[in-house]
């Protein structure tokens, strides 16, 4: 198996309509119902928990279990309030970036469908006057206009206070190689998890334990899918992929941010809740494959889900394989095409080189 194999065309289908769709924190159902039926013919069973996470098994009646793991919600925006004049204004759902809201298209979602709406902002004729400070963008300034002249006409639509609202920015690809949508953060993530069931299928592999695929839902607002997911397997090893920052783009500095770029590679932590033998294990895979990789380190936490694997049921060894990202939490987030294939075969050739009951003694 070679990288540039990995990705068919059925796999990109997939891919564009799992991004098109909206799975906001919370509300991740229609996302994870198109999940669940890709990775269906690649498992033995699947199964879901309360709040929706879902999972795809390989081996279920094996005692040892590995996860691999992403998640699928999405940041996106709540109604708060309905002004008489029909603006409607907004508190975030997850960490959703106030600054580029102005001028957007929204989709606001209520039991009638999805209602359009767009940010307004003053035209900067009227920002600019002479003796006037330039405005900027903040959670009580912004606002939705759905072209409505009163809350009654709003409300009419079927909007009120807890609505959800997502941007309906979609699937692109530019210069043949450069994946950009919203949401990659961390769509992309559940994508390359499949393909790994995918390619274990494919390739007839056997894996001598049970083999978690884990999609896990509300990321965004503090790791707690994972956190309720974790209890209910009971996992012996977390391999987690998430996104983290390509920091050579203009206004960061690389010196707090560490030096991590799209098309280098998959990414490789380090911190307290990355396992040090599995992270060498996962290393001494890349090189024996020659899967170009990155190194991060993470100062406290990793900010992912590995967090919440790692502390659960008395230490899971877990580690973090990130696919580097431009424009976080923008509706034009932005990969590489090699790097997701990398993270797949290394997730993939991982899991290869791990054993039943493989030991992963601290002190080993």
């Amino acid at each position: 198996m070679t990288a540039k194999t990995i990705l068919d065309n059925d796999s990109m289908t997939f891919l564009e309509g799992y991004l098109n769709n909206a799975s906001p924190t919370g509300f991740e159902k229609e996302g994870q119902k198109l999940w669940m039926d890709y990775i269906k013919p690649y498992v033995d069973t699947v199964f879901t928990d309360t709040y929706g996470t879902c999972v795809g098994v390989i081996n279920p009646d094996a005692e040892f279990k590995v996860v691999i793991e992403g998640h699928a919600d999405e940041i996106s925006w709540y109604v708060n309030y309905i002004a008489e004049d029909g603006m409607i204004y907004v508190i975030r759902n997850g960490g959703s970036d106030q600054m580029i809201a102005p001028s957007k298209r929204v989709n606001i979602h209520t039991k009638n469908g999805i209602v359009k709406g767009v940010f307004g902002w003053p035209a900067i004729h009227t920002r600019l006057r002479a003796g006037k400070d330039e405005p900027t963008p903040k959670i009580e300034n912004i606002f939705i206009d759905c072209g409505c002249e009163s809350k009654a006409e709003v409300e009419a639509l079927g909007i009120h206070v807890g609505c959800v609202i997502t941007y309906p920015d979609s699937f692109e690809i530019l210069n043949d190689n450069k994946f950009v949508c919203r949401a990659l953060d961390n769509r992309m993530g559940g994508f390359m998890i499949a393909e790994v069931a995918r390619l274990l299928k494919e390739n007839n592999k056997k894996l001598p334990f049970g083999l978690y695929i884990t999609n896990s839902v509300q990321e965004e607002v503090g790791l707690r899918g994972a956190e309720m997911i974790t209890q209910s397997i009971k996992p012996n090893i977390a391999i987690v992929t998430d996104v983290c920052h390509d920091s050579t783009t203009p206004m960061i500095d690389k010196k707090i941010e560490g030096e991590t770029k799209i098309g280098s590679g998959p990414v490789i932590t380090y911190a307290p809740a990355v396992q040090n033998n599995l992270r060498d294990l996962i290393i001494d895979t890349a090189e024996k494959n020659s899967i170009p990789f990155q190194r991060l380190a993470s100062s406290r936490v990793t900010g992912t889900d590995t967090d919440a694997f790692a502390y659960s049921n008395g230490g899971v060894a877990s580690a973090l394989i990130s696919l580097p990202l431009r424009y976080m939490h923008t509706t034009v987030e932005m990969v590489h095409k090699n790097d997701v294939e990398n993270v797949i075969k290394l997730i993939y050739e991982t899991l290869l080189n791990i054993e039943n009951n493989h030991d992963f003694n601290y002190f080993k």
